[in-house]
Order: structure tokens, then sequence, then C-alpha cells
């Protein structure tokens, strides 16, 4: 199954109430950024890189929380390392799975140096990470959308962290 199929399975349609609304954010936030770049407080790169970001994470919220149907139980696995422990056992879903949830936010941390407009260390793409999965893994828990867990908050971490180094990298190779 390509990630296309894997996105389509598991993700509906968004409703005309959230493009909405999320147009309206992606408005004003695109508003404040075009006025930040004509003061020249930013550069028009970290405009268009923070556009973007923001463009990606509406996805991948929308696809991780708002677009999952309730299932009314707050589900969660507090062991760390389970998914490991099942990959170890031979279930090449979980190996999957996990690898996925690595993949998940590389992208945001290949923008993130950009968006800074300087390197950022392996530990800050971890750490930023590290926030935006426990937003969604928070998200998922409190709105009955998924299962929360700590596994998805490392392996995401872990891919926005290689993102990072090498958007730093090309960050660095573009400006010198």
């Amino acid at each position: 199954m390509d990630l296309y199929q894997i996105f389509i399975t598991h993700n509906r349609a968004w409703t005309v109430r959230e493009i909405i609304c999320f147009s309206i954010l992606f408005t004003i936030v695109a508003i404040i950024s075009f006025n930040l770049v004509r003061q020249q407080k930013i550069a028009v790169s970290q405009a268009v890189s923070g556009l973007l970001l923001l463009l990606f994470l509406g996805i991948v919220f929308a696809s991780t929380v708002f677009t999952r149907n309730p299932t009314g139980v707050h589900r969660y696995e507090l062991e760390l390392f389970w998914s490991w422990k099942a990959v170890y056992h031979g279930s090449r879903e979980m190996l999957k799975e996990n690898l996925l949830n690595m993949i998940l936010l590389f992208p945001a941390g290949l923008l993130l140096p950009f968006v800074f407009q300087r390197r950022l260390s392996w530990w800050a793409g971890l750490m930023i990470g590290v926030m935006i999965s426990g937003a969604i893994e928070t998200c998922q828990l409190v709105f009955c959308r998924g299962l929360f867990e700590w596994d998805d908050i490392v392996h995401n971490g872990f891919g926005c962290m290689a993102g990072c180094m090498i958007g730093s990298r090309l960050q660095y190779i573009l400006v010198e």
C-alpha cells in the first residue's frame, strides 16, 4: 500500500466548515507575513517557508486528529517502546507504522531552518518535533480520535530532528 492509499483510507474529506476555518487562519497568517515582509522584519523566504509549514501542519493535524471519527473512548498506551517489542516479535505492520511516524514530521523539520533563517541544532529539531507530536497525541486523547502513545511522540520527534538536520545543512549551503 503506498502513502496515497494510506492517506485516503484513513482520512475522510474535509468538511466545508473545516476548509473555511483553515482558509481563514491561513489568510490571517499570510496577511501578517506579508506585513512583516513589507516592514522588512522577515525575509520573503521566511514568509513562504512559514506558510508552507502552516499548510503542512494543517494537513498533518487534519489527518491525525480532526478528520478521524471520534470513538468515544480515551485510548492510550503508556508503555515506552511497546511498538518496538511488537516489531521484535515479528509485526511487519508495526514496523511500517513506526517508520511512517518517523517520516510524518520530516518535512516540518526540513522547513524549520528556513522559517528561522538560520541553522538549527539537532536538539532544537527534536524538541520542536516532540512539541508538535505531543500536541497531536494530546488532541487524539482529549477528542477520542486515536491512540495516545509515547512511541509516536519519540518517532515523530526523531523524524523532525532528521529533517531539521538536513534542512540546516541545505540552508547553510544555500546561504553561503
